[in-house]
């Protein structure tokens, strides 16, 4: 097989240069002769007459460029590495698979999650080139993304990442690299060979117990919303979860109930056992295999319509769906289970994501706020 450089004059008088694959001819039906070819399209363009020195430039780099992956692809051939039906996966540019991975999470409706894969994946087009394939990638790669999202990578309110977005995207990054490796496109785990940022704790927005009474009575537009969030607030169960709950997963034992399920974020197998009340918010058994909150979908109309009822409620918070993951965290402590027993109902790996809620909750600090004798004030 013959490989060569293509050049291709385009109607805009660019030239588009591509790498044929020549594989001899062949005599057709017809007794004509036809020349079996194949292009791997490089997405580079020269100017045809280059006239001031930046053009001139871009075509010496896009010509180099060009010759290069020539090369690459000719000693491909001679180790009998190429394969014209499949391009191997150390040739898969990078963004297109950081573009599948983050399809993956759509599909998979993990809203929050999803939304920070495509965001990660915008920031990654403007850092990497679209043309930059696997056996490109090493740490100075890495180090270079890194150091785009520590100190180039701006918000769309033209503001520097704040520290967990940081923490987030990079994090995402890594999953991805992780993942390639483990699927064959990296020889090297290159994930394990940096280190990421340090998250900032945030503050989690939560709902005491009478503000959560509130909304149970207050009117919600959507039945199957006000349930699905009611539940999460009672068992402590994130949105994906609850989203994808099907009615093999509930285990009715006399009476007591509970959630035998798959945690997507972890991916680990968790029992969880649930109060005869969020047991009732779920409803009458359907079948094995159908959702428990059927019509439950993220997005903005939902979203908005927790903030209308919290409106109603009178609950002058930002609630969103997560935020009654954070309610159902205080609310047992508060009410004296202990944190080992919270961290395992929420599905923690680690204690000390856990004792998070346990500042909030902290009686010792409730008193001394009320330490001091009242003041005689005068104003």
């Amino acid at each position: 097989m013959k490989i060569s450089l293509s050049k291709r004059t385009l109607k805009d008088g660019r030239i588009s240069l591509s790498i044929e694959y020549y594989r001899g001819s062949e005599i057709n039906k017809e007794g004509k002769r036809r020349h079996l070819k194949s292009f791997e399209n490089l997405e580079t363009y020269l100017f045809s007459n280059p006239k001031t020195p930046a053009e001139k430039k871009q075509n010496k780099e896009g010509l180099e460029f060009a010759e290069n992956i020539l090369s690459i692809r000719k000693a491909e051939y001679v180790q009998g590495k190429f394969d014209l039906k499949n391009t191997t996966k150390a040739k898969s540019t990078f963004l297109n698979y950081f573009a599948e991975k983050t399809k993956e999470k759509q599909e998979q409706d993990s809203s929050n999650n999803y939304g920070n894969w495509f965001s990660t994946l915008q920031h990654l087009k403007k850092i990497i080139p679209k043309n930059t394939i696997f056996d490109e990638v090493d740490e100075d790669f890495i180090k270079k993304v890194r150091h785009y999202f520590d100190n180039v990578a701006r918000t769309k309110s033209d503001l520097p990442l704040s520290q967990n977005s940081k923490y987030s995207y990079f994090n995402k990054f890594k999953a991805a690299l992780r993942s390639a490796f483990d699927e064959g496109y990296l020889s090297i785990n290159y994930s394990s060979k940096i280190k990421s940022f340090e998250q900032a704790e945030s503050q989690r927005e939560y709902l005491t117990f009478d503000e959560l009474q509130s909304l149970a009575k207050a009117e919600c537009k959507y039945d199957v919303l006000k349930r699905a969030f009611l539940f999460s607030c009672l068992s402590g169960l994130r949105w994906s979860d609850i989203n994808t709950l099907v009615w093999n997963e509930v285990r009715d034992e006399g009476e007591i109930s509970k959630i035998n399920y798959r945690q997507e974020k972890t991916e680990g197998v968790e029992y969880l056992y649930i109060s005869a009340q969020a047991r009732e918010l779920l409803g009458e058994r359907q079948d094995q295999t159908d959702r428990v909150f059927r019509g439950l979908k993220y997005g903005m109309t939902y979203n908005t319509e927790i903030i209308r009822w919290c409106n109603r409620a009178g609950v002058p918070k930002h609630i969103t769906f997560h935020s009654a993951r954070h309610t159902n965290a205080v609310l047992l402590l508060e009410n004296g289970a202990d944190i080992y027993t919270v961290s395992k109902r929420l599905g923690h790996r680690e204690i000390r994501t856990t004792a998070i809620y346990a500042k909030i909750v902290d009686k010792k600090m409730k008193e001394a706020a009320e330490m001091i004798p009242t003041l005689q004030i005068n104003l």
